[in-house]
């Protein structure tokens, strides 16, 4: 028992001991705020980098469409046609080299790609044709009805876009709250029909055939698809309109109202079918990095002024699904 007691630390061992772990707990401390510190700025780099990112895609993607409504203020032609050359869309092209100033690739560059898209909008059915005189047009549901049966698609959601169409325009005229109360929005791009009662398979299958225009518009029948032009004339049956649309490409385009009914039929007039057009829809897509920025603009042509209406960007991340889409700019219609 007496050797055991011996065996016991004295006070300057124990002290020692609560040294040493005093020590090992401050270091512990010192590291954790040390990495916590270097977290903290690793993560402001990032954040940096991102907005840095977005701001240099933000203004490229603007000068690009801005050369885009110059392009179409230059092109002073009597007739709008798929030959012209705003309707040569842009591949992804690599612009990379242009961000260094002396025009060499470096490595740690960013690699940059641009590729874009005019459309001429009056190429579609116009969503707005459908209301005429604050009433329904049945010429025009008419023509709806052939595209939807076409396609396959439910006749029945056609009618209730279509009350719901009316309901939205006549709530946007009064501007009285107690009439807009169960009133739909009026939409501006054909993604937002989903507004007006359509499914989005529905949606989905409309959009290469249909726009939404702020005013009732001809179709150009320059530019029309096949689907469109079947679905525009009562008359016209979908082999036909595909005869024209491959023709369409081979011989000069049509200039006059007399030349599009001597090809489409008499019953094609001023109010349904032209040979111009007065709004494009302008598509531009950046890639920098991992990050890709797309914006859509509606403009529209009045002689030399060409104006934008309304303008909308989507930013994703190559690396995750999601993706964010916001509303820049909107005129009001």
């Amino acid at each position: 028992m007496r050797r055991v007691c011996d065996q016991r630390p004295t006070a300057a061992q124990t002290s020692r001991g609560a040294a040493l772990i005093s020590a090992m707990i401050t270091v512990t401390l010192v590291a954790s705020l040390a990495s916590a510190a270097l977290w903290q700025q690793w993560r402001q780099v990032e954040i940096e980098t991102a907005e840095r990112s977005r701001a240099q895609t933000a203004w490229l993607l603007t000068g690009a469409l801005d050369f885009t409504r110059l392009v179409l203020r230059e092109d002073k032609g009597p007739a709008d046609h798929l030959a012209e050359p705003w309707a040569l869309g842009l591949q992804e092209s690599k612009l990379s080299t242009f961000l260094t100033q002396d025009k060499q690739t470096r490595e740690g560059d960013p690699e940059v790609y641009l590729s874009g898209q005019i459309t001429d909008a009056q190429s579609r059915l116009n969503v707005t044709n459908l209301i005429e005189n604050d009433k329904l047009s049945p010429a025009v549901l008419a023509s709806w009805a052939k595209l939807f049966n076409l396609l396959g698609l439910p006749v029945a959601e056609l009618n209730l876009m279509s009350q719901q169409l009316l309901a939205a325009q006549r709530a946007q005229a009064t501007q009285n709250p107690s009439s807009t109360l169960n009133a739909p929005l009026m939409p501006q791009q054909t993604s937002q029909l989903l507004w007006l009662g359509l499914s989005a398979s529905t949606v989905k299958a409309l959009q290469p055939y249909v726009t939404v225009l702020p005013v009732r518009t001809p179709l150009n029948v320059n530019t029309a698809s096949a689907e469109a032009l079947f679905a525009s004339l009562p008359t016209l049956d979908i082999s036909s309109a595909q005869q024209f649309v491959r023709q369409r490409a081979n011989r000069p385009p049509l200039e006059d109202l007399p030349g599009i009914q001597k090809v489409l039929g008499a019953t094609a007039s001023p109010d349904t079918h032209s040979f111009n057009t007065q709004y494009f829809e302008i598509r531009g897509r950046l890639r920098l990095d991992d990050l890709a920025q797309e914006d859509i603009m509606l403009v529209e042509r009045n002689g030399p002024q060409v104006k934008s209406l309304w303008r909308y960007r989507s930013t994703q991340s190559l690396g995750s699904i999601e993706s964010d889409a916001r509303l820049l700019q909107s005129a009001k219609l």
